[in-house]
């Protein structure tokens, strides 16, 4: 009797077993990379997360439906050479009000390269392919299926609002002329689709914080490191608009060749890095920081990851802010001097 139940509760237990293991087949069976993703939902569940990472994420739209959400989208913008007219004037990128608004009069060595239309967003070639909305750019790799800057103005206005994201979906962007990355390359991957200008630096207008939903401006980021410490510097930006009346800001993945991809339908590199950048010129002394970030949940402060804009430019091989006074830009951009910018925000 005692091994008939013995037996008994073996063959359940084995059965019980069985089961388990096809279903994590089942769930597993369509991701991208079905055991890194098991891993990380195991880490996920065994380490605390002091940063919430599982609740849920206000700049994350839903995940979309498979069968109807089938939908591309880029973003870009251009910025001209030095000694040229501005090349934005062909693409019509402006700020809010016009497309010929410049940046507010200011006095003291800033105020003319300050008044030059689009003088912060980085250089570009000729054969750039570039996206512009009405309140940011940037500029589209075809090869990494995402734009590798993104560049815009944020206000103490706009960090001070609240502009709900609810009904927003991601979606296609018709102005990449080579297609995008779609909704369904993300699904099951494992990785969240991280916004680089982030919807919640766009506050004022509805139509301008659902442009940041379209795909162009969306790069494969590790879900604790897109809810955690990456969405921890975006807070960190919006507290020093507040504070210093406006930043420009470029952000963007580190790309480069042989990364790992994801994808269904298209190629999309997963960067290893992020890097963001702020400009304040409302000071009498303009100040830059560059901050650079791996792609992976992160506990340290915000202060561990400040690097000279000028080590970001090496790795990526962009110009940033390529209209400064080449002096201007030569000094800012070697440097990031912390206390400018965290002496009235601590850490």
């Amino acid at each position: 009797m005692f091994r008939k139940g013995f037996r008994w509760a073996s063959n359940t237990l084995f059965l019980l077993f069985f089961f388990f293991v096809v279903g994590l087949v089942l769930h597993y069976k369509g991701r991208t990379k079905p055991l890194v993703a098991f891993w990380n939902d195991l880490r996920s569940l065994a380490i605390p997360n002091n940063r919430n990472a599982n609740q849920p994420n206000p700049y994350k739209a839903p995940e979309p439906n498979v069968a109807t959400d089938e939908q591309v989208a880029t973003d870009a913008k251009k910025k001209p050479a030095k000694d040229e007219q501005s090349l934005l004037d062909k693409v019509g990128i402006g700020n809010r009000e016009t497309d010929t608004e410049t940046a507010p009069e200011r006095t003291g060595s800033n105020q003319d390269f300050a008044k030059t239309k689009d003088f912060y967003l980085p250089a570009v070639g000729s054969n750039d392919q570039i996206v512009r909305r009405s309140r940011y750019a940037l500029r589209y790799r075809e090869q990494y299926e995402q734009a590798d800057w993104v560049a815009y103005r944020l206000t103490s206005d706009e960090a001070e609002s609240y502009l709900s994201r609810a009904g927003n979906q991601f979606k296609a962007d018709p102005l990449v002329r080579t297609g995008s990355a779609t909704t369904q390359d993300y699904v099951r991957s494992g990785y969240d689709r991280g916004h680089l200008a982030p919807a919640g630096d766009f506050n004022l207008s509805a139509q301008e914080k659902g442009d940041t939903f379209y795909m162009s401006n969306i790069s494969p980021q590790e879900p604790n490191f897109n809810r955690g410490i990456w969405n921890d510097l975006e807070q960190k930006f919006r507290d020093w608009a507040r504070r210093d009346g406006e930043l420009f800001v470029i952000t963007g993945p580190v790309l480069k060749p042989n990364l790992e991809t994801i994808g269904r339908d298209n190629e999309i590199a997963v960067p290893q890095q992020y890097y963001k950048i702020a400009l304040c010129l409302t000071d009498k002394k303009p100040r830059m920081i560059g901050f650079l970030m791996n792609n992976e949940r992160s506990n340290e402060l915000l202060k561990t990851f400040v690097v000279s804009v000028d080590e970001i430019e090496k790795l990526t091989g962009i110009d940033f802010f390529a209209r400064l006074p080449d002096a201007l830009e030569r000094q800012l951009e070697s440097r990031s001097i912390v206390t400018d910018w965290f002496s009235k925000f601590g850490n």
